[in-house]
């Protein structure tokens, strides 16, 4: 299994992730308000979520805020990035269960939903697929998945790129430097196309898939578990 080089094997990029995370995802803190929204609609008010891509803990906290019955069980492949989710959620801890590995180490469940945020665009697509198809075996039939992450919108994927960098870059703007950190990011990531990536969903046994964020080049969907 083939893994493409990631920020989070970078002790610099770790120390600054719950920093800089907010500073350059569009509303993120909306975001995970939405995701708590969306998984409520199909979870009951002990439900039992699974985070795919834990690390740093900040959605995981958002969510154990706003619903105090819920507990969750995270996966996640980083030491350090698993070190700073065990701090972000010391408040919680009673209600969290954390795991260093990918999907393969989460528990059968059968969970009542499932986040996977920031994540998948680490991955290529034949990974992607399998952790989707893996986080849909672990879910119950109707669970919601709710996934957030980088795409590459047609038919200028840099372009669309280079405005997100621009977004997070708080000193200014300076699209030169902007530009070429994006060439850098699109080159490194496995970026699916929006169409591409609700392919994928809906190979790995998803339903209704629908759209409920776009900013940029960050997309986030909510799906259902098929039965």
């Amino acid at each position: 299994m083939h893994h493409r080089p990631s920020p989070f094997s970078d002790p610099s990029a770790i120390s600054n992730y719950v920093d800089d995370a907010p500073r350059k995802v569009p509303g993120l803190a909306d975001v995970h308000r939405m995701t708590m929204l969306l998984l409520t609609e199909h979870a009951p008010p002990d439900a039992h979520i699974l985070i795919v891509g834990a690390g740093g803990g900040m959605e995981t906290i958002a969510l154990a805020e706003a619903q105090p019955g819920w507990r969750f069980t995270g996966v996640d492949p980083s030491p350090a990035m698993l070190d700073l989710a065990q701090r972000t959620l010391a408040p919680v801890a009673e209600r969290i269960e954390l795991l260093e590995g990918t999907i393969d180490r989460a528990p059968a469940g059968p969970f009542d939903g499932a986040t996977c945020i920031l994540t998948l665009h680490h991955i290529d697509r034949n990974e992607r697929l399998r952790t989707l198809a893996e986080t849909r075996r672990r879910l119950r039939s109707g669970a919601r998945l709710v996934v957030v992450e980088h795409s590459a919108p047609d038919p200028d994927p840099k372009r669309w790129m280079t405005r997100s960098v621009a977004f997070g870059d708080r000193a200014g703007v300076d699209w030169t430097k902007s530009a070429a950190t994006a060439d850098l990011m699109t080159d490194r990531l496995p970026l699916l196309s929006p169409a591409e990536q609700e392919d994928v969903l809906r190979e790995a046994g998803f339903l209704d898939v629908g759209l409920f964020y776009a900013a940029f080049t960050f997309r986030g969907w909510v799906a259902t578990a098929g039965g």
